[in-house]
């Protein structure tokens, strides 16, 4: 449909970041090749029906397996490119607005105590890793945001960290902390190979690090600790924040680090674990 490249193109106008975008244009593609698959012919957008949505997300819930998240994702995804057809007049109305929004049963998030993120670190081999490992732990960043840095961006003078287009293209800075400092100096001075690229974090054959590789040398080392607990990259951002509050920091103090829109994202790593309940039963 034109109006899917109309919508991306808006989408670019308005400064959306570039996963964003991405992620919505894969999910109208694929949206597209369900009705094309249904009545045998391209869509036309005027002609798209409740029913239809309602469809497509029983298929992925049905066939696709798609979990509740994920299928409020892409209802989230439909409503927005509906209301800006309608907006340019391309439909009469918004017919994602009749479907129902998804359920979703809110999670608390996995996180690592202290003492496991000090045994996950001293289980990995990859020296680079290791230290992007800590970054993470210590700053709270994405990693696609940690392995996006350059030179200029790691600012180890004024001891900030500057992120650009981040999540939601928004910039933030990240203040260093006084233990990481001297890692990342010995690192720019005695580590990081001679190369033209400008990340920071780099390798000497390929001049960058992917999250993929990032994510399985994290995995062999959760592995050689017999955890059976998943843990990502993205899992060190949660124990960042996890244990900021722990710390009784203020939650719109970790809100501006973690680079959240809204302090209800933020607030839920308000975490309560048994350890924590007992102290207050024996507070009485």
């Amino acid at each position: 449909m034109n109006a899917i490249q109309s919508f991306i193109q808006y989408l670019s106008s308005i400064d959306r970041s570039h996963e964003t975008i991405t992620g919505y244009r894969k999910d109208l593609i694929f949206f597209t090749r369900f009705l094309e698959a249904k009545y045998n012919v391209e869509p036309y957008i005027d002609e798209i029906t409740a029913n239809d949505i309602e469809e497509y997300l029983t298929y992925l819930k049905e066939k696709r397996n798609y979990a509740p998240a994920s299928r409020g994702r892409n209802l989230h995804t439909l409503r927005s490119f509906f209301t800006y057809a309608y907006n340019k007049e391309l439909v009469s109305r918004n017919v994602a607005l009749s479907v129902e929004k998804i359920k979703v049963q809110q999670k608390e998030r996995t996180y690592l105590t202290e003492e496991e993120v000090e045994l996950l670190i001293c289980m990995i081999d990859h020296r680079l890793i290791r230290l992007v490992v800590i970054v993470l732990y210590m700053t709270g960043m994405r990693i696609s945001e940690c392995l996006n840095l350059t030179i200029d961006n790691v600012d180890l003078k004024n001891r900030v960290i500057h992120i650009v287009a981040g999540k939601g293209n928004k910039d933030r800075l990240i203040p260093i902390s006084n233990r990481l400092i001297p890692l990342l100096e010995d690192y720019i001075r005695y580590q990081r190979p001679e190369t033209e690229s400008p990340l920071f974090f780099c390798t000497k054959k390929t001049g960058m690090l992917s999250p993929v590789y990032v994510n399985r040398v994290i995995t062999q080392a959760v592995n050689k600790l017999g955890w059976k607990k998943k843990v990502t990259a993205h899992i060190l951002r949660h124990s960042f924040a996890s244990q900021l509050v722990k710390k009784d920091v203020n939650l719109v103090q970790i809100q501006k680090l973690l680079g959240h829109s809204s302090l209800n994202v933020t607030s839920i790593y308000t975490h309560t674990d048994l350890e924590q309940l007992s102290e207050a039963i024996n507070t009485l």
